[in-house]
């Protein structure tokens, strides 16, 4: 009876402690919200070059989830190329599009088929997507970080109204500097 007392309770703890593990998850499966400041991390371009989010403080940063597979991610693609990135780069913007769980050569493969300049990044096993959301979670979506690396939009899928307001966001921001 003891041995059986000690289980239960043991479970119990166990149990308690994986429930205080869990993240907070809140619309469209992110993990973090606008306020929130963004998780640091390494990037690795598929262009061979590495450095962490936050040596781009003081730089506006917009990360686009992304995979070759996507369809929603290729019809976007072009969208943020021609309207964020050419006309935003030379004010301090930078977009990285951060491509899901590929190998280099699909990934390098992809951004030619596409035909963005921005660069991609490679995300092996999701673990960059998981610090932003559920790694169960569809794809699309893109994190807009200002220069103090604070979280300031997020989006999901492509819709122009939002795409638009993410664009407003964006230029006004880039234009208060």
């Amino acid at each position: 009876m003891k041995k059986a007392l000690i289980i239960i309770f043991s479970i119990f703890l166990v149990n308690n402690w994986l429930n205080a593990q869990e993240k907070k998850v809140y619309k469209d499966d992110y993990i973090v919200k606008t306020g929130d400041q963004a998780p640091d991390f390494m990037i690795n371009e598929a262009g061979g070059k590495s450095y962490k989010l936050s040596d781009l403080r003081g730089k506006f940063v917009m990360l686009q989830f992304t995979a070759s597979w996507c369809s929603v991610c290729r019809q976007e693609m072009p969208f943020i190329e021609k309207e964020i990135w050419k006309p935003g780069r030379e004010s301090g913007l930078a977009v990285i599009g951060i491509d899901r769980d590929e190998p280099l050569e699909k990934v390098l493969k992809f951004k030619k088929d596409i035909g963005v300049t921005y660069p991609l990044a490679l995300d092996q096993e999701a673990d960059i997507f998981g610090l932003f959301a559920l790694k169960a979670a569809g794809v699309t979506r893109n994190v807009i970080i200002d220069r103090t690396g604070k979280i300031i939009f997020l989006t999901r899928l492509f819709n122009r109204e939002e795409f638009d307001r993410m664009k407003k966001v964006i230029f006004s921001e880039l234009d208060s500097k």
